[in-house]
């Protein structure tokens, strides 16, 4: 595929924390908390630093929002969505389930992703009407089409199992062929290549989950909040499903169900 310009811009910034990411690895970096209590480090801020300068000097009247950096230009048609480490405790923790998420959403709408696991050793990236791709390779999503049959990953689940729908999750669990939990950045990138059918997640940030909208859509797959609505800056849960599947599993987790 020929990238626009847009998604060579990602892609560029992606490879610039990659590579300071793959400096700091390993390296017994200090950590710090931040308000929310999540800890961050020097890789956190110097990643995002690299991917913000790539992406002002390509497009100075773009808005951008960061994980660590904070937002400019939050107004503006076309923004910047970034998480510089997307698994920032895997990063200290030293196992390589961490990634670099960079979307761009123009006028309310996810129109690209890039979503670079440096160390785990996987690059995937999509863009609106230009199908999605890990490593080189075009992806698709499968074609399960029963609950039955179904392989289901899940990840921060605190507010799930607080809520009414824990039971209904409970159930779903009880009924899917296999459920794992391969967390961060690897379950959106297996649900896009077909090899699991459904993700559920329902404590996150656009942030975390921007980019795999973009790529689960172009490989043919459905991403929505756990109500069914389309992804928002203000969106904190994740139903992400081959398509098929998604009613099926709406239906499933409803209060009650």
């Amino acid at each position: 595929m020929n990238p626009s310009r847009e998604l060579q811009a990602a892609l560029d910034a992606a490879a610039a924390a990659a590579e300071i990411a793959r400096a700091l690895y390993r390296r017994n970096l200090e950590i710090r908390l931040k308000e929310d209590k999540s800890p961050v480090t020097e890789a956190d801020w110097r990643c995002e630093v690299a991917i913000r300068e790539v992406l002002a000097a390509r497009f100075p009247s773009h808005g951008f929002l960061g994980e660590e950096t904070g937002g400019s230009k939050t107004g503006a048609e076309c923004l910047w969505l970034v998480d510089p480490i997307d698994g920032t405790k895997a990063f200290i923790r030293e196992y390589p389930m961490f990634s670099t998420q960079i979307a761009l959403m123009r006028a309310g709408e996810i129109v690209l992703g890039v979503s670079s696991a440096p160390i785990y050793g996987e690059l995937a990236h999509a863009e609106r009407g230009q199908g999605a791709y890990l490593n080189g390779e075009r992806l698709s999503v499968s074609d399960v089409a029963t609950i039955e049959d179904a392989a289901l990953s899940s990840g921060n689940l605190r507010t799930l199992a607080s809520g009414d729908r824990w039971p209904a999750y409970g159930a779903l669990v009880a009924r899917v062929a296999r459920i794992r939990g391969y967390g961060d950045f690897l379950h959106y990138h297996l649900l896009a290549a077909g090899k699991i059918d459904a993700v559920v997640e329902s404590d996150v940030n656009v942030l975390d989950i921007a980019a795999a909208v973009a790529i689960v859509a172009e490989a043919g797959g459905r991403f929505t909040d756990l109500e069914g609505r389309p992804i928002t800056l203000a969106s904190t849960s994740v139903l992400a499903t081959n398509g098929r599947l998604h009613e099926p599993v709406l239906r499933a987790l409803r209060p009650g169900a």
